[in-house]
């Protein structure tokens, strides 16, 4: 049944990227410089979770790096690298250049002066989760480097800027801003249709049952990949010929509860701290939560940066933000309040 595992995932980037043609010519053209070595501009991309965001940076560089031989690229989670070490790391590590560099004991100038001095091709960084950076002032020491392309991935532009200061806010701003939506439904059909068309043998799936699963994935393409994928993977198991929409209905059960854990795992140290104190006392206000949490940790954030925690949070289903600004309660999100109506 399971022509090509690869396409199932979500992870994978296509030859060819459906609907977002736009985006696509945007970021090209703003890192379209470095193909002839000269600089090119930061280019922040924004969107919600599911919009394409990761896959459109990756399919655009990858693009670049089969037109022009002297171009490298590197990617960087920084929602798993979220300390201005782990990051410079990452990005020297993708660049052979951390072979005399020692985890424990390196200072960070160090890294940032490797950085510097490195003569090699010119190189796209891409910064997904950009928001999720402990120390946001990396962006200043990466921004000032005209050997490197900054693409800096994030859910909202507001809460990028709100933890940077004044002189890298200005930067940031005269960037070039990549802006995506949600899919509609008929987008994410387009989608699935063509993962179908590549990953599955003919028939095994059904045009209505891909507009289900379009429509239960409320505009979250990688929501969307995952239902399909959980649902091949358990026709394939059982050995049955087509998928059925009984198998779709616990898919989208399990690629939600997949998506969610995912997100719990990502969660850093402080992070955690703060769920776990929605998660004893909620419904809980952000003032509650921040004693909770400045009693719970130490070296505790500003209460700026736990608002932002929690925001991040509800954007990805974690918790549940009820009430206007000045009244808000954070609960922890349910699949019942998160599922849509079958």
């Amino acid at each position: 049944m399971i022509r090509d595992a690869r396409v199932l995932r979500a992870g994978f980037i296509p030859k060819e990227i459906e609907h977002r043609d736009a985006e696509v010519n945007h970021l090209s053209s703003v890192l379209e410089p470095i193909t002839s070595g000269e600089p090119a501009d930061t280019a922040i991309v924004t969107g919600p979770s599911g919009a394409g965001k990761t896959c459109i940076s990756k399919f655009v560089t990858e693009r670049l790096r089969e037109e022009v031989l002297d171009i490298e690229t590197t990617y960087v989670n920084c929602w798993r690298n979220y300390t201005r070490f782990r990051t410079l790391y990452q990005i020297l590590d993708d660049l052979d250049q951390t072979i005399d560099i020692h985890r424990q004991s390196t200072p960070h100038d160090e890294l940032v002066d490797r950085l510097q001095q490195y003569d090699g091709p010119r190189t796209v960084i891409i910064l997904d989760e950009v928001d999720q950076l402990e120390d946001p002032g990396i962006l200043y020491d990466l921004h000032s480097l005209e050997q490197f392309a900054l693409v800096c991935i994030a859910n909202k532009e507001e809460e990028l800027f709100s933890r940077v200061d004044d002189r890298l806010v200005s930067r940031l701003r005269s960037s070039e801003h990549v802006r995506m939506d949600k899919y509609h439904n008929e987008q994410l059909y387009d989608i699935l249709s063509a993962r179908a068309k590549w990953g599955l043998d003919e028939n095994v799936i059904i045009d209505d049952q891909l507009y289900h699963i379009a429509d239960a994935a409320a505009g979250d393409a990688r929501l969307a990949i995952g239902i399909l994928r959980i649902a091949a993977s358990t026709a394939d198991r059982k050995d049955r010929e087509t998928i059925t929409d009984e198998m779709l209905r616990d898919a989208a059960d399990d690629a939600r509860a997949e998506i969610r854990q995912t997100s719990l795992d990502s969660l850093t140290p402080h992070q955690q701290a703060v769920y776990d104190i929605v998660r004893e006392h909620g419904p809980v206000g952000p003032s509650k939560i921040h004693e909770h949490y400045s009693d719970a940790v130490d070296d505790p954030r500003t209460k700026r940066t736990v608002r932002t925690y929690l925001s991040k949070m509800d954007q990805y289903n974690l918790l549940v933000a009820e009430g206007t600004s000045r009244d808000r309660q954070y609960s922890l999100a349910t699949e019942s309040i998160r599922s849509p109506t079958r």
